[in-house]
């Protein structure tokens, strides 16, 4: 980062108050439910919980600090205060500015930052910047109090005595709260998964003769799924009853810069670790998973053997690679894992892992430019599998297929690729999912695999009552 604009940002970071006040208390029985009634006291008006791995939960709140970023230009908010910059068309580098800015202003000082990025940020990255639009492409929060939850310990830093008072009390709190009444019955949920189906087999019609024209190689094509009017959809009460019956990579609730989500990802974009080390990790070829252990196993055999699913995979793993060595030491890249499978909620899919070390003159946010988004909700090539999605799918993705991040100013990040994930903005909600086409792809089957994929949060929706 230059010199300039370090100095452009020192005034905002310099005005975000520190986390000078710790807590340690004892660990919670629950750990997914505690972290769920956090987010549901409404601290503050914008909050996240993610977990993480290893079982580490973490929860953020605040209002005061945070920074978004428009395609044309960054605003970063502290202390009452508002600074806006342009972006000159790059406000991916613009918003890494910003948070490098905050890492000198505290004194070397660890802070975390928690937040989003919209899928439409790939058209400035790797595709055509008109498509993009002129929505906020990031968000990132910068929490007044900071909550980690393991089975050993809870620890709460804050920027005050009151915050610590604050959710010490909660969590002292009985957790008498009962999940609202089911509002999807096994017939709501087979309806909600079914709509639009017939629209999604004609995209998918399209994309395969796009492919067989040689305009691309694989193209992740999805449908928006709107949830029917009625009682809101209760977000929290949502994740923890999803989260029960889901085995994710990371899950994340949210309501953050506009965008609220209760989700279960399968898969992170990128994990960036302090010493510069980068994992990614592909998933890509899809199975459906239920309570029978025997169709479970014979659906893996299928699905390992699997033509069309072997090759969607295949080729992920091959431009991650790709991603990878871009901004990876040379010789550094390995295949740690490659094509196991992996059970995710209700579906299970081919996985691998990649690993790398960063160049020296690379950092977290280069990778996640790279990486960015993920080439298991996009396609091959990435901008040629852009270009199909904006034109075979309706309407912008927004969240979905983006990413929910947690940082640090040290240098590391944990992104999770959005999927398998209730939306709202606003007063709607809505689900999505989608399905790696190839050529070899039929409309039937991929419709079918959405389905499966929706039955990962559906049967699991809660609505507020009264």
């Amino acid at each position: 980062m230059s010199t300039g604009l370090r100095n452009m940002w020192d005034p905002w970071a310099s005005s975000v108050p520190a986390l000078v006040h710790t807590s340690t208390l004892e660990p919670c029985p629950d750990l997914a439910a505690a972290a769920t009634r956090l987010a549901q006291a409404a601290l503050a008006d914008q909050y996240m919980v993610y977990e993480a791995a290893g079982g580490v939960w973490h929860f953020a709140a605040g209002s005061a600090v945070h920074l978004t970023a428009h395609p044309a230009t960054i605003t970063a908010r502290a202390a009452g205060r508002t600074w806006t910059s342009p972006t000159d068309g790059r406000p991916l580098t613009a918003f890494a500015d910003a948070l490098a800015a905050l890492s000198a202003a505290q004194d070397g000082a660890r802070r975390h930052f928690y937040g989003w990025a919209a899928f439409e940020l790939a058209h400035l990255l790797h595709a055509d910047p008109g498509a993009a639009g002129d929505g906020p492409l990031l968000h990132a929060l910068i929490p007044s109090v900071e909550v980690t939850l393991t089975g050993d310990r809870t620890v709460v830093r804050a920027v005050d005595e009151a915050w610590l008072r604050k959710v010490a009390d909660l969590l002292a709190e009985p957790a008498t709260r009962q999940l609202p009444p089911d509002g999807t019955t096994p017939d709501v949920t087979e309806r909600i998964v079914a709509a639009g189906t017939a629209a999604y087999g004609s995209a998918v019609s399209r994309t395969v003769e796009d492919i067989r024209a040689g305009l691309l190689e694989k193209a992740v094509v999805s449908r928006k799924v709107p949830l029917p009017a009625g009682p809101p959809v209760d977000f929290p009460a949502t994740y923890l009853a999803g989260h029960r019956a889901n085995t994710p990579a990371r899950s994340y609730l949210l309501d953050l810069g506009g965008h609220r989500a209760a989700g279960f990802s399968p898969e992170t974009v990128l994990e960036v670790g302090e010493n510069g080390r980068v994992s990614t990790q592909p998933l890509a070829g899809t199975r459906a998973r239920g309570t029978d252990p025997a169709e479970n196993e014979r659906l893996r055999a299928q699905l390992l053997t699997d033509p069309k699913e072997i090759h969607e995979h295949a080729v992920s793993v091959r431009l991650a690679w790709d991603e990878m060595a871009a901004v990876c030491r040379p010789g550094s890249v390995a295949v740690q894992e490659f094509m196991a499978v992996r059970p995710r909620g209700s579906v299970q899919h081919l996985a691998s892992r990649l690993t790398g070390r960063l160049r020296p003159d690379a950092g977290p946010w280069d990778a996640f430019a790279s990486l960015f988004p993920a080439i298991t909700a996009t396609g091959v090539p990435k901008r040629s599998a852009l270009q199909a999605l904006a034109r075979h799918e309706q309407g912008r993705r927004g969240l979905y297929a983006g990413a929910v991040f947690r940082g640090s100013t040290d240098g590391d990040l944990d992104a999770a690729l959005v999927l398998r994930t209730l939306l709202g903005e606003g007063d709607g909600a809505w689900l999505r999912a989608g399905a790696g086409v190839t050529a070899q792809s039929s409309p039937e089957r991929e419709i079918e695999e959405t389905c499966e994929k929706l039955r990962s949060v559906a049967p699991h929706l809660r609505y507020t009552t009264g």
